[in-house]
């Protein structure tokens, strides 16, 4: 009888807590649809900045921008963490072709982040195509002395694209590991991209383990040449590929997470946390990857202010650097909340580009999930309507534990692949509105979750008992 109660107490809660904070959403949204600052904080971002690599003298300079923007919001706080980062550049533009039945195709390549280079006058070599690391195994020392072409597609059938993403992603990072130990002399990877394009995409790679003398240049090539290139091996199996990169790895450098923070008036010790990364690619600009994650969480804190919302709990938001190739930002965040003890509650990542908001996934437990199904009235008038259990971020991940509350952003991601890592992610591909949508939807979740708490493992027992 008393869980009952206890059940039924909490459900009559939920609905009087949605009716109540209406009003409140309806704000958030009015002020970031009507004096967001994100689009505007974007295109400095990209359009005067542009491309972030990890080390690089960009990364930097968005470094000292984004702080420079958040001690304009008047927070209680802003500060640099430092972190040490790889440093990784690409050299020259690569060259790509094939030859076959003496006719010599150009093709768009592009090395892979953290690939070491071709001799300096190039790699050529005959071609052997996969599909899967299965296939490659059964092969054997087949594939020594060639260049082994993973030519695993993206699975058009799935409808969540971060689904098709994952399943082929292993061949790009692990390509020209699970190669090299086989003899092979270079990698080239199907860009991971759901469109046909003339584009390559970039992406980290590694190589574990792997002896420096069996560590292979590895290069992605876009899916019109990947398509072209199986076609041409069916005809001619002997045909050879080159292709020359001139990427160099250097000794780690400094660089620095950004964060930000308004101390909370009743819970001063319990850590909400938003968040992007800092850092991108450097083919494009990182609009979408993620500059749109970067600007939506400073907005988020700048939207609480604007709104008149007070929050009860401190909340921080943070740029973190390096999660392209490394995660060493949102580890040593996590790795400094540690030290200090502090407890954090909650954590929201947006990672997932710039587009329509649908809603979140959520890694926490079934009574928080509970607690958020029960807000979503809150969130149908603006169209929001994903709540699901699932993935929440790279960066907010090392902060896990029993208790943590860890969401991710879940924009439309039907076009979000074809600009991942590749040159077209650029400022042009991001809509205003999206943008102001995704940074009120963060605004609205983050607003909830500091008014009424998140349930920890413990208060389930206690419920229970």
């Amino acid at each position: 009888m008393k869980k009952l109660t206890v059940v039924i107490c909490l459900i009559f809660t939920i609905h009087a807590f949605s009716q109540n904070d209406k009003e409140t959403l309806k704000t958030i949204y009015s002020q970031s649809l009507t004096n967001g600052k994100a689009y505007n904080w974007l295109d400095h971002l990209s359009n005067k900045i542009g491309g972030r690599l990890s080390g690089s003298i960009s990364a930097e300079k968005a470094v000292q921008y984004t702080k420079s923007e958040l001690e304009k919001l008047g927070l209680d706080k802003v500060w640099l963490q430092d972190v040490m980062v790889p440093k990784w550049e690409r050299g020259e533009k690569e060259i790509g072709y094939f030859e076959s039945s003496g006719e010599k195709m150009n093709v768009n390549i592009c090395a892979l982040g953290g690939s070491v280079a071709t001799p300096t006058s190039g790699l050529k070599a005959k071609v052997i195509e996969v599909k899967s690391f299965e296939e490659l195994a059964a092969l054997g020392t087949k594939v020594k002395g060639k260049i082994v072409f993973f030519n695993g597609a993206l699975n058009p059938e799935l409808i969540h694209t971060f689904e098709a993403y994952g399943g082929c992603s292993k061949q790009r990072y692990a390509g020209a590991y699970e190669a090299g130990k086989l003899g092979a002399v270079g990698v080239i990877v199907r860009s991971l991209n759901l469109r046909q394009d003339d584009l390559p995409h970039t992406g980290s790679m590694g190589y574990l383990d792997l002896p420096n003398n069996q560590r292979v240049p590895s290069a992605a090539i876009s899916t019109n040449d990947s398509n072209k290139l199986s076609d041409a091996l069916k005809k001619d199996a002997d045909l050879e590929f080159y292709f020359k990169q001139s990427c160099e790895q250097f000794e780690d450098v400094l660089s620095y997470n950004v964060i930000g923070e308004i101390t909370g008036s009743a819970f001063p010790n319990e850590y909400m946390v938003v968040g992007g990364h800092l850092d991108s690619w450097d083919l494009g600009d990182g609009s979408h990857d993620d500059g749109a994650g970067v600007v939506q969480s400073m907005d988020v804190i700048r939207l609480l202010k604007e709104s008149g919302i007070k929050p009860k709990r401190t909340i921080r938001v943070v740029l973190f650097m390096n999660e392209e190739n490394g995660l060493r930002g949102g580890r040593k965040y996590a790795e400094e909340a540690k030290r200090k003890n502090e407890n954090h509650v909650f954590a929201l990542e947006s990672d997932s580009g710039g587009f329509t908001p649908r809603g979140f996934s959520f890694d926490c437990s079934d009574a928080n999930l509970d607690k958020v199904l029960g807000w979503e009235p809150l969130f149908k008038p603006y169209l929001i309507h994903y709540f699901e259990k699932g993935y929440s971020g790279a960066d907010i991940g090392p902060l896990k534990n029993e208790n943590i509350v860890l969401a991710g952003l879940r924009p439309d991601s039907q076009r979000y692949f074809d600009h991942h890592h590749a040159a077209n992610d650029t400022f042009d591909a991001v809509n205003k509105r999206e943008l102001e949508l995704g940074a009120a939807t963060m605004t609205s979740l983050i607003y909830l979750f500091d008014k009424y708490g998140t349930t920890t493992i413990n208060k389930v027992k206690e419920i229970k008992d």
